[in-house]
């Protein structure tokens, strides 16, 4: 689940209701039916505007919180769904790669490193370590183009390309 408008609408109803991050964690585990709850540190990652706030979390995270919350103030979180407002990729790109080097245009929606490890829940090291295992197996890895000096990736082909990975282990 993604948060909206960055956790503004949270930060709010939490204010509105009078609470703090350790009692909006406290008021979590009082309505987990395991009575485990969310941490004080979770909780604070969740709503925080901060530089470690986070954009989503679990949807057992939101409905939590949501029901710590009044539900009834409003939407707090929305499914997340792969959805790229704009392509990454810039018309001169495509056409020097299509015109110059006859390959196929590059796909209409292509993420950078940072956005490819939200999508995957991966750390950028993690990328760089498969691609160059792929390097060193003589492949390129899936989903990676080179838009002039810097890499960008099709969601689409990477996820594929995991899928495909993982058939060939399990057999």
């Amino acid at each position: 689940m993604r948060r909206l408008d960055k956790g503004a609408p949270l930060r709010a109803a939490i204010r509105a209701a009078g609470l703090d991050i350790p009692h909006l964690a406290a008021r979590t585990k009082e309505l987990d039916p395991t009575g485990k709850g969310l941490s004080p540190a979770y909780v604070g990652f969740i709503v925080g505007a901060g530089k470690t706030a986070r954009e989503e979390c679990s949807k057992r995270a939101a409905d939590l919180i949501t029901r710590a919350l009044d539900p009834e103030v409003g939407p707090f979180f929305e499914d997340v769904v792969l959805t790229l407002d704009e392509s990454t990729s810039t018309r001169r790109s495509k056409t020097a790669v299509s015109v110059k080097s006859g390959l196929a245009p590059l796909p209409e929606q292509l993420l950078d490193q940072r956005e490819l490890s939200t999508f995957l829940r991966k750390s950028m090291s993690w990328i760089d370590g498969q691609i160059r295992e792929a390097r060193e197996a003589g492949r390129t890895w899936p989903g990676l183009h080179y838009v002039g000096r810097s890499r960008r990736f099709d969601p689409r082909a990477v996820l594929a390309g995991m899928r495909e990975e993982r058939a060939q282990i399990s057999a």
